[in-house]
């Protein structure tokens, strides 16, 4: 799935076990001008240096993962979990488009001022 927003907020780096590390990413999502939404994605492991080039401020793309998983509590009761895990950031415009590499092509060719003494049989 994928979705574009403005950059919000970005999180540091946080290793929360010995084996596991996350990073998350705030997007504001506007559908309806009146009312924007805030997207939490994480990113986790090596996803975490996906979010390096972004700033608040960027328009992204973000591609991401719908994740979700039960959960019984103590009690007996049964909870269920969504999460966005993200696995690709593009940056569309802002302060990390530039780092983030956009190609630059040459200009088109005016071909409309060159005579017309084409030989070819086809």
């Amino acid at each position: 799935m994928e979705i574009k927003g403005k950059v919000h907020e970005v999180s540091p780096t946080v290793q929360v076990t010995d084996s596991l590390k996350k990073r998350e990413l705030i997007l504001e999502y506007i559908e309806n001008p009146q009312y924007p939404e805030y997207l939490k994605f994480e990113a986790i492991q090596d996803r975490c240096n996906l979010l390096d080039n972004t700033k608040v401020g960027d328009d992204v793309e973000v591609f991401f993962n719908l994740k979700g998983r039960p959960w019984t509590d103590k009690m007996g009761k049964k909870t269920y979990f969504n999460s966005l895990q993200l696995w690709k950031v593009n940056v569309l415009s802002g302060a990390g488009a530039s780092a983030a590499g956009t190609p630059a092509y040459a200009p088109p060719a005016d071909i409309s001022s060159q005579p017309d003494d084409d030989d070819l049989p086809f």
